[in-house]
């Protein structure tokens, strides 16, 4: 039963045993938004004029793709029945994930602000790749689980066979998995019922020093850092002074409250509370993802432990296409950080494109989207550079190199390259197993194991290079099997591989953002397909310009762009044949003169079309 929320502005501290934390996990395109959709309305947050579909999808970029980018948290107030019929009123703080393997971080920081989790599950698809890594995060935060079929109201729907494979994987009873429909709102009262029931509530001391653990936070224009906290100990007031254990940084509380689901200030946070902060501070690096703030009159001694900062997969360059935006895009990047702390970059500058970032992102959805955000929220013009992996090189010597970028790459005598290798999941109907074991041996995979999650359908484990799976895998994987399977990837460390540097010369001069970073056996393949590129993007010049791909010293393939003819013999009407000959021995020396000290221009929209990286795109339909 629903209860209005006008009371929540002036409200008191909440006891924590009727506090319930939880979160709502599940692969993409499951319905997770769907359904936080339904318990707004239901518990009476949002009325029915205001509400739109996809409410807690705040971002343009999130609501056009159908998929959750960004964590978003709402308290909800829950009148719950108890054993004995009588009904007591509950806080129920939710948090709505995103269910795309490259935004796993921020997966992991919602769990570790919750006591339990919601496992939805598409009645129709049952459980994916990223359905397994997100129910392994949630156990081993010790969360508890209440497991959720979604969507039993379509035609396709098999509730009784897809209970029956969660039951398998967690261990319940397949009549325990609850049926919901977020679209209609069927069986949505009942969960809640579950969770009050079920998942216990927050553990605190309310008389302890505060302790407060930074789980996000977000930067307002007017208002500065926004920044999201739970409660573990004490409490936290308006106008008292903070301490951010960290840094030792200390601010004055402007604002305090909850978001339920728009911003409301409140006279303070318990113990077991969710809820947001405003100390009116514009530098953005004050507030870090994983701090403890405490009180600065009455400190804590010991801090919470923080998240492991998440290690990028993929890096690529970011340059402005207008050069006199590098100091905009410094800013912009520090801004985008607030919000998207597994975003890490660092000052490059390339002969070519001039002065950038070098960015480090957890896939290759992350890097799309993060640069898209920068575009459309910053105003910026953007060429990003080919994605590449962390390479270690280890020379003769003995020295070691670690190279992100191909312009990095040591000269001299190689005695051991490492390359990142991942454990890819893969889950697909069974009619598809030889289509994707050939896709991961032309991969360099190796096979790690297979298991029927039921007749159906089976679960494929692999070890494959890193390099090898972050470009156009997934929409390799998904063409091959008509869209229906589904991975997921973890870092499990790195292995030795025979890799050499393909460099692309214009002229004999390197363009160092054309180099590369390839196995050796595809070298060849790679150097053919980018001087064929190069040679139909840059203009014909006044004389001839190979374009070569090198090994080393070796040339592994060329193209050559044909010079520009000028009809010198236009003014010659009639005449005696050596007339002509003297003109077109004059234009040869002077082409030959021109090639010796002439410079190949290169366009920029060469560089952008030669290294633009749209051909990925990872957008698995609405939610």
């Amino acid at each position: 039963m629903a209860v209005t929320h006008a009371s929540l502005a002036h409200s008191t501290f909440t006891a924590p045993e009727l506090i319930r934390n939880f979160c709502i996990i599940a692969h993409i395109d499951h319905g997770k938004s769907t359904l936080a959709d339904r318990m707004l309305q239901l518990t009476g947050v949002v009325d029915s004029r205001a509400m739109r579909a996809q409410y807690l999808d705040r971002m343009d970029i999130e609501r056009e793709r159908g998929i959750t980018i960004k964590s978003q948290n709402v308290r909800l107030p829950w009148n719950a029945t108890n054993a004995d019929g009588t009904m007591t009123e509950h806080i129920l703080h939710l948090i709505d994930t995103p269910g795309h393997v490259d935004f796993t971080y921020e997966v992991s920081r919602s769990l570790a602000a919750c006591e339990g989790a919601v496992l939805l599950v598409d009645a129709a698809q049952g459980i994916e790749a990223q359905t397994l890594a997100n129910l392994y995060l949630a156990l081993e935060n010790d969360l508890t689980i209440i497991p959720v079929l979604n969507k039993i109201d379509l035609p396709a729907a098999q509730p009784e066979r897809y209970a029956d494979e969660i039951a398998h994987i967690i261990g319940c009873d397949p009549d325990s998995v609850l049926r919901v429909s977020g679209k209609t709102g069927m069986g949505v009262s009942e969960l809640l019922d579950r969770v009050v029931a079920e998942i216990p509530a927050p553990v605190g001391d309310p008389n302890a020093p505060a302790r407060a653990m930074i789980f996000d936070s977000v930067y307002d224009i007017y208002r500065g850092v926004i920044t999201y906290i739970r409660v573990i100990d004490g409490k936290i007031t308006p106008r008292e002074r903070i301490q951010m254990m960290s840094t030792k940084a200390t601010h004055e509380l402007l604002e305090v409250g909850v978001i339920s689901p728009e911003p409301v200030p409140t006279k303070g946070l318990g113990v077991g509370e969710v809820g947001y902060l405003i100390t009116g501070v514009k530098d953005v690096r004050q507030s870090k993802v994983g701090d403890t703030i405490t009180s600065q009159a009455k400190p804590a001694t010991e801090s919470l432990g923080g998240y492991k900062d998440p290690n990028p997969m993929v890096y690529s360059g970011l340059f402005p296409m207008d050069g006199s935006d590098f100091p905009v895009l410094r800013d912009a990047l520090d801004k985008l950080r607030l919000n998207d702390a597994a975003l890490t970059y660092e000052p490059e500058s390339s002969t070519a494109l001039g002065f950038g970032y070098r960015c480090g992102y957890l896939g290759l959805l992350h890097l799309e989207i993060t640069r898209d955000r920068l575009e459309r929220e910053f105003g910026l013009d953007l060429i990003s550079t080919a994605p590449t992996v962390v390479y270690k090189v280890t020379m003769e010597d003995g020295t070691e190199h670690v190279v992100t970028n191909p312009s990095d790459w040591p000269g001299g005598k190689i005695r051991d390259i490492q390359e990142p290798m991942v454990k890819c999941t893969i889950i697909s109907p069974a009619e598809y197993i030889g289509a994707i074991m050939e896709l991961c041996q032309t991969r360099r995979g190796q096979m790690g194991g297979m298991d029927y999650l039921s007749e159906t359908r089976v679960e494929m484990r692999y070890t494959m290079p890193m390099a090898e799976i972050i470009f156009d895998f997934f929409d390799a994987l998904k063409s091959r099997t008509r869209g229906y399977a589904s991975l997921d990837y973890e870092e499990i460390g790195t292995e030795a591989a025979d890799l050499v540097k393909v460099d692309i010369l214009l002229q004999g001069e390197p363009v160092d953002a054309f180099s590369a970073i390839v196995h050796r056996e595809a070298a060849y393949a790679y150097g053919t397909s980018m001087t064929e590129k190069l040679r139909k993007l840059i203009p014909r010049q006044q004389f001839e310009v190979p374009i070569q791909a090198a090994v080393g010293a070796r040339v592994i393939a060329r193209e050559n762009i044909r010079a520009m003819r000028k009809d010198v013999l236009a003014k010659c009407y009639g005449g005696d044949i050596t007339r002509k000959r003297k003109l077109l021995e004059k234009q040869k020396e002077g082409k030959k003169r021109m090639k010796m000290v002439g410079r190949v221009e290169v366009p920029q929209e060469a560089f952008i079309a030669a290294l633009s990286t749209d051909a990925p795109s990872n957008k698995d339909g609405k939610k």
